[in-house]
C-alpha cells in the first residue's frame, strides 16, 4: 500500500449496561501523497471522495512527530 497509512482511532465511552469505561478502538485508511508519516505520529485526517475500495480519507497534516532513535534531526 504505497501512499497510505493506518490511522488508529482510540476513544473511551462508557458501557450502557454496566457503566465500565470501554476503549474502542477503529482503523481508518488514509491517503498520504507525499509518504512522509511514520509509525507512531499524530496526525490529523479529512473525509474525502472515495480513493479505492478502503481508503476515504486524508491526512491533513502531522500533528506529533515520533522520534526515531538513531536518526539525526535535519
Amino acid at each position: 500500500m504505497q501512499k497510505t497509512v493506518v490511522v488508529m482511532v482510540e476513544r473511551t465511552r462508557r458501557h450502557p449496561r454496566y457503566g465500565k469505561v470501554v476503549t474502542v478502538r477503529k482503523k481508518f485508511y488514509a491517503h498520504d501523497e507525499k509518504n512522509e508519516c511514520r509509525v507512531g505520529d499524530r496526525v490529523r485526517i479529512v473525509e474525502s471522495r472515495p480513493l479505492s475500495r478502503t481508503k476515504r480519507w486524508v491526512v491533513e497534516e502531522i500533528l506529533e512527530r515520533v522520534e526515531v532513535p538513531g536518526e539525526v534531526a535535519a
